[in-house]
Formats: structure tokens, C-alpha cells, sequence
């Protein structure tokens, strides 16, 4: 990657979101209508900035809808690329300004039975909408729809306005996260170990004007209920419409795959707000794909006038699933000194009366300008965590509940979705003005996601009950966050943070000098019901840091400013993430910034495969494995994700891919580094994910050194049980006392079942030769 490629993203993303403006900018919503009844005016948006609310903007750019209006006035003001060296810095003093989106229209031509109507599905955060100079709407909140009907203040040439106010910053707080505690906005913005201190704000959803039947759907909502047996779903089907719909008739349809109607309800609207309750007997069921289809009906609501001609519509895939979160195999029999306490809380997800292992990663927005992603760019990344063998995301709570047409693709694509609410390592207050804002954006968080059969839970946000939050069961916010779910969406499980007790976040490293342990020795020792956090670090690629860190920078490698802001020093602990006296501490020191990269990656790779496995290892106490982080929405020099910016693999993504197949022999380690001369020993394992049995067979065990390969061990197992693993034999192996410093291969082969193979690596060493000099995997 270099310079031109970054600028190239950034303005193919630009003219994707022109493109999906001009076509559909009247998209399926929670307002959607027939769109050859909702006509989209084209509207060409500009903006500024300004001191003050009152006074307009000496100077406009031209506005990408949606956005952010620092994209906009960095392409204004021809500013260099913000991922270059220290250039985002330069954002700051954007900060305490408000401004100005403003786009003018000719009054349209509207019926008698039509109106004109503004519609936005996310502007960020604090913002007035004014018509003509008239103020319509004052609001504080990202999340929640706008959406108002233009018919006072009209004339025959229109200006609409949306004045964006100065990013919220609570009282007394240093620059940082801590600025976020009284918004309900991510706080990841205002600077994180792998996100710069851009703190956006602007349209970020779908928004424009249109004109509208007087007639048409304002809100609909679809649950339901199936029985125990899985045999029936009870829906229940409510939906509200403008008062001009009052004794116009609806029909109501649910369609198979193949389009066939499965049930049918036709009435007359009589009210402005009308449910219906049906039953559909032996429903097609919702999985995630690797463990059936992700079965989708469609469900489509029309408006009719008295001749049958259609007035506004809504359509919109359902499907039917059981979610829940149980008690883990074993944790009821933890032992527990008296007086006693209570077990661990469950993690186990149970899809449809099945057990599932969740395996998966925490999914960050994939763009700094989350205004800017388009269903094309989700579409990119989650074809990717299919390719990885992925089952669930964890959305994390220090960024955005995302588009609606990231929950789509998760639906059709059978991912689950843990998602959190936009809390996360803060101690959000119980403050009357912030629980106001939070319970507002939270319902309209709720009200949009839950008919997605992709979501798997909820979750207050991240890291609340740690020391850096200070938050308990006691606080507001999570009290009101719990009751919110209940309420609105009872049957998806609900939990206050992650971690809770017996859930594990951490660790971040290969090696730990404080304490002196490697990964496998780490893991060894841990117990935890689940992994929802853990990380490991990597540089990014070697194109990638020539892009983003000037050649008086490059190397040696050391925390100058461009590598800092870049998170690759001082992100966490001073020497994260590039971590250079670890790599060091096993491959010496690096002749330039190509073989550090090397070495970087290739501990990323070799560590994220020893803790997924591990994880999966503890199975059934365990119940899910999520890294941090899949991705990342800039350049970053170093960080622990497995896709670097915009779409590039690292090579853990091959490692984790092989590690989270259905089923695969497994390699249990308790060191990275063995002495020549010494022991080799490790177990073998068969790890079951499906819902099949598998047949008897046999494992052969190879270790290649200097090129040659050599048979050391051998395993005849027994038939596996469904959704279990099965636990082998110790292989020891004495290790020549003569071999040089290398890394050593070791190959798991099952005979006749090559998907099943699996590859690992390990250091050996010697005591007066304890690295290995620029070894490559050639192999």
C-alpha cells in the first residue's frame, strides 16, 4: 500500500456513498415505503464551519452525505492524508467548532394526498435542523431517526440547514476518553491505543428529502415467540401509520425462500396503531452457517388506497431462532470455600436448543469516517470472518452500533452479533441529563436491532466493572440499560459488561517480561468460561508503514512521533505494540524494517493459534473464544488486529482460519522455546465443533529440522463424540543436542482426513545461542 492507494480508498468510499445517494437514499428504514411512491429529491450538500451557532460560515466545502465534516474540509482545505506521520494531530483544533451542512431546493410538486418529508437516520450528535432560517428540531443523539414533515415554512426556494454543535466534552476532564462519560457516543473516538484522537462528528446515516404519501407506515415491530419444541413460532405484528391512513386498507404477507405466502393478513386501518397475531407451524429455522442455513423469510407490509393501489410499503427478512445464554458444563460443580457464594454467570450460547461454541473476534468500524461505510465495505470484512472460520462478533462498546446494512449481512450471512451499547472503560454517571440521552438512544438502539436474527445478546458496554470504570449492578446506567432489554427485547440474553467473573480479557503479549511468561505458559494456567478479549500484537505490513511513517522514521524502529501516534509505543505499555525487545528476545536483532515485520507477524500468527486452540481445548467449561481485534478503521504502525487496513490479511489470518475449522487435531504446548538437548513434549487432541460424530481413525506426529522430516509419534483414537473434543497422548521426543537455533515444524496429520491437519511452530535454542538469526518458514 502506499499514499496514492489510501487516497484511493478514501474517494472510491466517497463516490460509493454519491452513488448510493443518488439511488437509494430512500433506502429500506424504519420508515421505509414503496420507493415508486417516495420520490428522492436530489440534493447537492455543502459545508462550514463557524465560531458561533448564530452566525454562518464564511466559506463552504462540498459535503459527502453521509459523512463526517472533518473528511469534508480536509478535501476542502487539500489537507495531507490525516494517516500520514503526525498529520491527524492537525484535527484537534477542529474540535469546538460548530458547523454548518446546508443544501437549497426548489419547492417540488406535491399532491394533495402527498407532503414533503426531511428523514435522517443519524446525525452526530448535538444538532438543530432549521427550514428557511426556522428552527424545526433541536436534538442530542446519534442514534435516534429524525424525521419531519416540511409544510409551514416552504416557499418556492428552500434552504435546510443542520448546525452540528462542538464535540461534547464533560467538565474537568483531560484529554482522552474520559471527555466521552457524558455522551452517548463512542468514546473510542476521542483517542484509544489503536484509534487516533479524531473525535467525528456530521451526518453519518442515510438522510435527505423526499415526497411522501400523507397514507404510509410510520414504524413496524416483529417478535416472536417459539415454543419449546422449536415446532411453532407465535409473531406478533404491530405496526403504526400516519392518521391519513385511518380506513385504508393493509395486507400483511410472510414469504418462504421461494417466494411462496405462508401467512396472509388483509383489514381495514382503523387506528393509528394496529397488532396482529399469528402462528406459523413448523417454521424453517435461523442458524449460523456453520451449523445449517441461515433460513430468512421476508415479511411485507402494504398500505392500501380503495381502488388496491399500493401507498406505502415496508419489507423487510426475518427469521426464527432460540437464543440463549446458560450455565456452562461444570460451573455449578465449582468448588467454593464456605460461606458460599454463586457460580460463575452463564456464557454458553445455546442456538436453537444446540450447544455452539462461539468462535470469533471483537469487530471495530472499519473506517475513522464511520459516516463513509457502505454496505460494500461491511460486505468486504465479513466475507473475511466467514473465510476465518468465525461464528460470532463482539460490536464493542467503544465504537458505533453500526448501519443497518451490517445486521443484514449478518443475517443472511449466519454470523451471530454480541452487541454493546456505546459504553466502554469510563464511569458513566448517574446523571439525570446523561440517563435521559442514554435512554432515549438506547431504545432507538433496541427498537432497530432486534428483529435481526443475528443478534445473539446484549451487553452494557465494555470493561465497566474494572477498576478504570468503577461501575457496579448499582449504577444507573447499567440499571437502566437491563431494563431497557427486558422490556423491549426480552428474549435476547442480556449482560451487564464484559468481563463479568469467570470471563477472561487478556493477555496482549507473546511474553510478558514482567512476569516472565510466553503465551503457552499463560494459557496453561488459565480457567475462564469464556475468552472475549485477548490480543496479539503485530507491526502492520511492510507496505503499509511506508505509507504512514516518514523514511527519516522508518528504521531503526524507535517511539518517534509518527510511530507513537500510530500505536506503535506507549498505546499500552511503553513498549506496545511493536514490543521490539521481545522479538529480539527470540530472532536477535533485525538488519532492517522488512525482517522486523517478519519476525513481528510471524509471533502474531504463531501466538493467536495457541490461544484459540487452548480455548477450544477447555471446552465445554469454556464456550467461546473472541480476539482483540478482527480489524482496524486506520493505518495503524502496530496493533493486535488479524486484518490490517483496508482489507489486508496478516498472516495470523491463515493461522486463526486453520485453527477455528469444525474440526481439527490440535497441539497442546506449555512453552514456545526448547533447549537442543532437552525434552520436546506436548499433547495431542481431536477438537469437535460439529453436531456429528466422527469415526475412529489414526494421527501421525512429524518433526522437520534443517529441512528434514521425521516421524515422531502416533495416536489411534477412538470415534469422537458430536460437539466434543477428545484428549490424546503426550508426545516426548528427545531433541539432538547438535541442531543450530531454528524453528522448528511440527506436523499433525490424520490419515485419510488431510482438512483435519494442523502445522506448528516452536523456538529451539541453545544456551549460548538463544535466537534465531533471520530464520524464514520455508518449509
Amino acid at each position: 500500500m502506499n499514499l496514492d492507494g489510501l487516497q484511493n480508498h478514501d474517494i472510491l468510499t466517497s463516490m460509493k456513498h454519491l452513488i448510493i445517494m443518488a439511488l437509494c437514499c430512500c433506502a429500506l428504514s424504519t420508515y421505509a415505503q414503496v420507493k415508486s411512491q417516495k420520490q428522492a429529491l436530489q440534493l447537492q450538500w455543502q459545508v462550514g464551519h463557524m465560531e458561533k451557532a448564530t452566525v454562518r460560515p464564511s466559506t463552504y466545502y462540498p459535503a459527502t452525505v453521509p459523512g463526517a465534516v472533518q473528511h469534508d474540509y480536509q478535501k476542502g482545505e487539500k489537507l495531507p492524508h490525516f494517516s500520514i506521520g503526525t498529520n491527524v494531530d492537525a484535527y484537534k483544533e477542529l474540535e469546538d467548532l460548530f458547523w454548518c451542512y446546508q443544501t437549497s431546493f426548489s419547492q417540488p410538486q406535491v399532491e394533495a394526498d402527498e407532503e414533503l418529508v426531511f428523514f435522517s437516520k443519524g446525525i452526530d450528535y448535538e444538532f438543530d435542523i432549521l427550514l428557511n432560517g426556522e428552527k424545526l428540531h433541536h436534538q442530542e443523539g446519534m442514534f435516534t431517526p429524525v424525521r419531519l414533515v416540511l409544510d409551514q415554512a416552504l416557499k418556492d426556494q428552500n434552504t435546510l440547514e443542520v448546525i452540528i454543535y462542538p464535540i461534547p466534552k464533560a467538565e474537568g476532564q483531560s484529554e482522552g476518553r474520559r471527555q466521552a462519560i457524558m455522551a452517548v457516543k463512542p468514546p473510542v473516538t476521542y483517542s484509544w491505543d489503536w484509534h487516533p484522537r479524531l473525535v467525528t462528528v456530521g451526518i453519518w446515516d442515510e438522510t435527505g428529502i423526499s415526497i411522501e404519501p400523507k397514507a404510509r407506515i410510520l414504524s413496524t415491530d416483529f417478535t416472536y415467540q417459539l415454543n419449546a419444541e422449536l415446532s411453532r413460532a407465535d409473531i406478533s405484528y404491530s405496526f403504526e401509520t400516519t392518521a391519513a391512513a385511518a380506513g385504508h386498507t393493509f395486507e400483511w404477507t410472510l414469504k418462504d425462500v421461494n417466494g411462496a405466502v405462508k401467512l396472509r393478513e388483509t383489514g381495514k386501518i382503523d387506528i393509528p396503531k394496529q397488532q396482529l397475531n399469528l402462528s406459523l407451524d413448523k417454521p424453517e429455522l435461523w442458524w449460523t452457517y456453520d451449523h445449517g442455513s441461515p433460513y430468512l423469510y421476508t415479511a411485507q407490509l402494504q398500505i392500501r388506497d380503495e381502488t388496491g393501489r399500493p401507498l406505502s410499503q415496508e419489507t423487510a427478512r426475518v427469521g426464527f431462532r432460540n437464543v440463549e445464554l446458560v450455565m456452562n458444563e461444570g460451573a455449578w460443580s465449582e468448588p467454593m470455600d464456605f460461606p458460599k457464594s454463586r457460580s460463575v454467570p452463564p456464557f454458553t450460547m445455546r442456538l436453537n436448543n444446540q450447544i455452539i461454541f462461539a468462535k470469533g473476534s471483537n469487530w471495530v468500524h472499519p473506517e475513522v469516517f464511520y459516516g463513509l461505510i457502505t454496505p460494500e465495505r461491511y460486505r468486504e470484512q465479513l466475507e473475511l470472518v466467514q473465510e476465518l472460520n468465525m461464528n460470532m462478533l463482539r460490536v464493542w462498546g467503544g465504537g458505533i452500533t453500526n448501519k443497518a446494512a451490517f445486521f443484514e449481512q449478518c443475517d443472511e450471512m449466519g454470523i451471530l452479533v454480541w452487541q454493546e451499547f456505546p459504553l466502554a472503560c469510563n464511569p458513566y454517571p448517574d446523571d439525570p441529563h446523561y440517563l435521559k440521552i442514554l435512554e432515549q438512544e438506547a431504545t432507538s438502539i433496541i427498537k432497530a436491532v432486534r428483529q435481526h436474527p443475528c443478534l445473539a445478546m446484549w451487553s452494557g458496554g465494555n470493561e465497566l466493572f474494572n477498576n478504570w470504570s468503577g461501575m457496579t449492578e448499582q449504577s444507573h446506567p447499567l440499571r437502566l440499560l437491563n431494563s431497557l432489554c427486558y422490556r423491549i427485547d426480552p428474549h435476547t440474553p442480556y449482560i451487564n459488561t464484559s468481563p463479568v467473573f469467570g470471563v477472561g480479557h487478556g493477555h496482549y503479549l507473546f511474553y510478558d517480561e514482567d512476569d516472565g511468561l510466553d503465551v503457552f505458559q499463560r494459557m496453561s494456567q488459565a480457567r475462564n468460561t469464556a475468552y472475549t478479549e485477548f490480543g496479539m500484537p503485530s507491526l502492520a505490513p511492510l507496505n503499509t508503514l511506508k505509507s504512514i511513517i516518514p523514511p527519516e522514521e522508518q528504521f531503526p524502529v524507535s517511539p518517534t512521533p509518527s510511530w507513537v501516534v500510530h500505536g506503535a509505543f506507549k498505546a499500552w505499555k511503553a513498549s506496545s505494540w511493536a514490543e521490539l525487545k521481545t522479538l529480539e528476545r527470540y530472532f536477535g536483532p533485525a538488519e532492517d524494517l522488512e525482517e522486523l515485520v517478519w519476525q513481528s507477524q510471524t509471533l502474531q500468527a504463531i501466538g493467536y493459534k495457541a490461544i484459540f486452540e487452548e480455548g477450544r481445548r477447555q471446552k465445554p467449561y469454556c464456550s467461546m473464544v473472541l480476539n482483540w481485534c478482527l480489524n482496524e478503521p486506520w493505518p495503524t504502525a502496530a496493533n493486535n488486529s488479524i486484518i490490517a487496513y483496508p482489507n489486508l490479511k496478516k498472516p495470523s489470518f491463515e493461522a486463526v482460519s486453520v485453527s477455528l475449522r469444525p474440526v481439527l487435531a490440535s497441539a497442546k504446548f506449555e512453552q514456545f522455546d526448547f533447549l537442543a538437548g532437552g525434552k520436546l513434549a506436548f499433547d495431542l487432541w481431536l477438537l469437535n465443533d460439529q453436531h456429528e460424530p466422527l469415526k475412529s481413525g489414526q494421527v501421525r506426529v512429524f518433526l522437520t529440522t534443517n529441512g528434514k522430516r521425521k516421524q515422531i509419534g502416533s495416536w489411534e483414537f477412538d470415534q469422537v463424540p458430536s460437539n466434543q473434543n477428545l484428549e490424546g497422548p503426550r508426545i516426548r521426543y528427545q531433541i539432538p543436542a547438535d541442531l543450530p537455533p531454528q524453528l522448528a515444524k511440527i506436523g499433525v496429520e490424520v490419515e485419510g482426513e488431510s482438512d483435519y491437519d494442523s502445522d506448528y511452530f516452536v523456538l529451539i535454542k541453545t544456551r549460548s545461542q538463544p535466537t534465531v538469526d533471520a530464520n524464514r518458514l520455508n518449509y
